[in-house]
């Protein structure tokens, strides 16, 4: 005679995520390491502003930040906060335009933060870069 064993009638799976609030929507997060969320395509565009418009400050061809807020149609002080994207740790903007972005969302970004890239690493949970 054959061992018959006995099957569950159900079975437990556990994921470990969680919902975490980005962009004004909810947004489904994984654990470090797994990485299958789709790019931040927000987050990378106001990355993608805040680097033209320093190099149009830089470059001169506007004199202050409110004549290129007036020109971009944003206020001064959205254009401000945008800016200090590009004071993130470099392997940040790295991991943002690869689509693995910080666990908080653009609005928590524009706050202001720490120039210091160690810092901005533990306090986004990056390692010690």
């Amino acid at each position: 005679m054959s061992k018959t064993r006995a099957i569950p009638n159900t079975v437990t799976v556990t994921i470990p995520f969680r919902v975490a609030k980005r962009g004004g929507r909810k947004e489904v997060q994984l654990p470090p390491g797994a990485n299958n969320r789709s790019p931040d395509h927000t987050l990378i565009k106001a990355v993608a502003r805040a680097y033209r418009w320093r190099q149009i400050l830089e470059d001169g061809d506007m004199g202050t930040i409110a004549e290129l807020a007036e020109r971009e149609k944003v206020s001064p002080s959205y254009l401000t906060r945008v800016m200090r994207l590009t004071l993130l740790a470099p392997d940040i903007i790295e991991a943002i335009l690869d689509g693995n972005p910080p666990s908080i969302g653009l609005s928590e970004l524009l706050d202001p933060i720490t120039p210091v890239w160690a810092e901005q690493r533990a306090q986004l949970g990056y390692g010690s870069g």
